[in-house]
C-alpha cells in the first residue's frame, strides 16, 4: 500500500525486519517547496550520503584539477573537457594560468552542485518506523495507524509528527499522533529505563513484599489480575512505573521482583492470593526444608541448596532490565532464612552485580517482642556477614511499631497485617520518585551518597508522618511544617531508640503529595533552630530534600486515613548505636553460657565465627561513639597529651 497526500507518502515493507518487527517508510516524493525544506527536515542516513556523496566528488574533481589543468593535459571525458576550458578561458582572462585560489573556488562550486545534487537524489526519507511483529501481525500502515502499539522505534525531522497529524487523510493523521508519543533519538531509540528489582527473602520479607505489591498496584491503578486500563503504551513501556513493572506485549504488568522462602507455606498464600495471576511462577521459590530459626541452616545447609536457582531467576529478571538501577532486598534479621539466606545472596549479588545498589529493608529484634531465643545470634551474624555487601539499610523494629498502631491508629490488638501495611506506606514513599514524576526525584544512589558518610554507618532510622486513623484525621494538622516537626519526634521513631541521644549524620526528607519547596525550605528552617534536635558539627547542610507530586494512597479498609500529604524521613544517627549496644548485650548473655551454639555448629558452622562477628559489631558501636564526638573536644585531648 502506498499512501499520497500532503507531500508525504506513506510505504509498506511487508517484510518482517530483524525477524521480530515489521518496518514502515514515511518519505516525501516530491521535491522539497522551500529551500530551507532541503536542509533540515532529513535524518542521518540523509546526510550520511550527502558527505559521502561529497567527499566522493571532492576526490574525483580534485585529481581531475590536477591531472587536466596543473599538468596541461586534455581528458576524453566531458568533466575533463570542462575542467580544461574553465582553465583555458581563466588564462584568456588573466592572461597567465589560473591560479592556485580560483581553482579551489571552482572546486568548492562542483562540491556545492554535488552536494544538492545528491540531497535531491537521497532526501526523500522522512520517518521509518518499526513495531512488533509478534503476536501482533500488521499488513499495512492503515492497521497500524488502527491498532494499540505504539511505535519501538522511530527515526524522524522534528517537524514530521505535527505535519502528519495535520493531514486530511485519517491514516497519516492517525501516525501523527503515534510519532508523537514517542521521544526522536536518532536511529537507535532505546527508552533507557531505570529498573530496580526487589527481592522478598523468609516469612517477614515475603509479607511485607505482599502489602508493598498491593499498595503499588493501587497506586498505578493496576487490577489484580495485572492489568491497566489507563496504559495507552501498552508493550512499549516508557512509564515510570515500568521500573517496578515489566510490560507484556498481551498488556500484563508483572512485578521485577522474586519471592523465596526456604519452606513453601508463605509463599504460597501469594499462589493462591488476590494477586496470584501478576506473578509468574518462577518468581515464587520455595524449598521443602524450613531453616528453622538457625543462621546456619540458611546460610550454609539449606540455603546453599537453593542459592543457584534464586541466583539463576535473579539473572534471568535482570537481563530484561535495560538499565538495571539496584536491588531492594526485605528481610528479617531474627529469622533463619531472613538473616543467613540472606547474607548468602547479598554475598553472590556483590560478586555478580557488583556496581549496582543494594539496599536493605530489615526487621530489626524489638527490645521487649521476640518471636525467637536465638534472635541476637542471628542479627549479630547475619549483620557481620552483609555488612561489607549492603549499601544501605533501613531498620524497622516491630514493637516501634506496635506503638504506633496501638496509640496512633487506635488499633488495640494489632496484626502482621497492620504493621505490614504501615511500613509499605515507607517503603512506598522510598521508591516513589522512582515510579512517579515529581519536583525534586531522589534515585537509589541518592540514598547511597547523602545518607551514608562512611561505608559502614549505613544503617538510617525511618519515620513516617502522618500516621492518623481517619476517624481523627479531620482534627488534626497535616501542613508541611506539622508533617516535619512530627518525623523529629521520638515517638515517630521506628526502632525504639531515643534521638535526642545521639547526633544526627544526614536526614533525607521524601514528602509527597500537594508540598511546595518554600514550606519545605521554612520547615527545615524551623528545625535547624530546635535546640534538641542536634547534628555534628562536621556536616554544615544536614538535610537532603525529595518532592513527589504523588498524594500517598490508602488500602480500602486499611487503618491510615486518607491524607493530601506525606512525609518519610530517613535520618542517619548515632542514637542508632543504643540499639546495637541492646543487642550486643543480649548477645553476650547468651554466649556467655554457649546456650544454643551447638545448634549452629551441628550445621557447620565454627564456634569463632561468634567471636568474630560480636568483635566486629563491638568495633561498629566504637564507630557511631568516635562519630558522636565533638572534634573541638579530641582536639583538646590530643593537645593534653603533649
Amino acid at each position: 500500500m502506498s499512501i499520497v497526500e500532503d507531500r508525504y507518502e506513506a510505504v509498506d515493507f511487508s517484510v518482517p525486519y530483524f525477524t521480530d518487527s515489521y518496518s514502515f517508510v514515511i518519505r516525501n516524493p516530491l521535491p522539497p517547496p522551500r529551500w530551507w525544506s532541503i536542509v533540515f527536515p532529513f535524518t542521518w542516513e540523509t546526510w550520511a550520503a550527502v558527505l559521502t556523496s561529497v567527499l566522493v566528488a571532492a576526490m574525483f574533481f580534485h585529481i581531475l584539477l590536477k591531472v587536466t589543468v596543473l599538468m596541461g593535459r586534455r581528458s576524453s571525458s566531458s568533466s575533463g573537457a570542462v575542467l580544461t576550458v574553465v582553465g583555458t578561458l581563466l588564462r584568456q582572462v588573466n592572461g597567465r594560468p589560473p591560479s592556485h585560489h580560483s581553482l579551489r573556488v571552482f572546486q568548492g562550486t562542483w562540491m556545492l552542485l554535488a552536494m544538492i545534487i545528491s540531497i535531491s537524489y537521497t532526501g526523500n526519507l522522512v520517518a521509518y518506523i518499526t513495531v512488533p511483529a509478534k503476536p501482533h501481525r500488521l499488513s499495512s500502515l492503515k492497521e497500524l495507524a488502527a491498532s494499540s502499539l505504539t511505535p519501538s522505534m522511530v527515526d524522524y525531522g522534528n517537524f514530521v509528527p505535527g505535519a502528519l497529524r495535520s493531514s486530511q487523510h485519517p491514516t497519516l493523521s492517525a501516525l501523527g499522533k503515534k510519532l508523537e508519543l514517542v521521544p526522536n533519538y536518532g536511529y537507535d531509540v532505546g527508552f533507557q529505563q531505570r529498573e530496580c528489582m526487589s527481592i522478598h527473602v523468609g516469612q517477614a520479607g515475603v509479607q511485607i513484599g505482599n502489602a508493598c505489591w498491593e499498595l503499588y498496584c493501587l497506586e498505578h491503578g493496576i487490577t489484580p489480575d495485572g492489568l491497566m486500563p489507563s496504559d495507552d503504551t501498552i508493550g512499549y513501556g516508557t512509564d515510570s512505573f515500568n521500573t517496578f513493572f515489566s510490560e507484556m506485549e498481551s498488556g500484563l504488568h508483572v512485578p521485577r521482583a522474586v519471592f523465596v522462602d526456604l519452606e513453601p507455606t508463605v509463599i504460597d498464600e501469594i499462589r493462591t492470593g488476590t494477586y496470584r495471576s501478576m506473578y509468574h511462577p518462577l518468581q515464587l521459590i520455595t524449598g521443602k526444608e524450613d531453616a528453622a530459626n538457625n543462621f546456619a541452616r540458611g546460610h550454609y545447609t539449606i540455603g546453599k541448596e537453593m542459592i543457584d536457582v534464586t541466583l539463576e531467576q535473579i539473572r534471568r529478571m535482570t537481563d530484561q532490565a535495560s538499565s538495571l538501577q539496584g536491588f531492594l532486598v526485605f528481610h528479617s534479621f531474627g529469622g533463619g532464612t531472613g538473616s543467613g539466606f540472606t547474607s548468602l545472596l547479598l554475598e553472590h549479588l556483590s560478586v555478580d552485580y557488583g556496581k549496582k545498589t543494594k539496599l536493605e529493608f530489615a526487621i530489626y529484634p524489638a527490645p521487649q517482642v521476640s518471636t525467637a531465643m536465638v534472635e541476637p545470634y542471628n542479627s549479630i551474624l547475619t549483620t557481620h556477614t552483609s555488612m561489607e555487601h549492603c549499601d544501605v539499610a533501613f531498620m524497622v523494629d516491630n514493637e516501634a511499631i506496635y506503638e504506633l498502631c496501638h496509640k496512633n491508629l487506635g488499633v488495640t490488638r494489632p496484626t502482621y497485617h497492620n504493621l505490614n501495611r504501615l511500613i509499605s506506606q515507607i517503603v512506598s514513599s522510598i521508591t516513589a520518585s522512582l515510579r512517579f514524576e515529581g519536583a525534586l526525584n531522589v534515585d537509589l544512589a541518592e540514598f547511597q551518597t547523602n545518607l551514608v558518610p562512611y561505608p559502614r554507618i549505613h544503617f538510617p532510622l525511618a519515620n513516617y508522618a502522618p500516621v492518623h486513623a481517619a476517624d481523627k484525621i479531620n482534627h488534626m494538622q497535616v501542613s508541611t511544617a506539622e508533617l516535619t516537626n512530627e518525623c523529629f519526634s521520638p515517638g515517630m521513631q521506628m526502632v525504639k531508640c531515643n534521638p535526642r541521644n545521639g547526633k544526627y549524620m544526614a536526614v533525607t526528607l521524601l514528602y509527597r503529595g500537594d508540598v511546595v519547596p518554600k514550606d519545605v525550605n521554612t520547615a527545615i528552617q524551623t528545625i535547624k533552630n530546635t535546640k534538641s534536635i542536634e547534628f555534628v558539627d562536621w556536616c554544615p547542610t544536614g538535610f537532603k530534600v525529595g518532592i513527589n507530586y504523588m498524594p500517598p494512597t490508602v488500602v480500602p479498609g486499611g487503618d491510615l486515613a486518607s491524607v493530601p500529604r506525606s512525609l518519610c524521613m530517613l535520618s542517619n544517627t548515632t542514637a542508632i548505636a543504643e540499639a546495637w549496644r541492646r543487642l550486643d548485650y543480649k548477645f553476650d548473655l547468651l554466649y556467655a553460657k554457649r546456650a544454643f551454639v551447638h545448634w549452629y555448629v551441628g550445621e557447620g558452622m565454627e564456634e569463632g565465627e561468634f567471636t568474630e562477628a560480636r568483635e566486629d559489631l563491638a568495633a561498629l558501636e566504637k564507630d557511631y561513639e568516635e562519630i558522636a564526638d565533638d572534634p573541638d573536644d579530641t582536639d583538646e585531648e590530643d593537645e593534653d597529651d603533649y
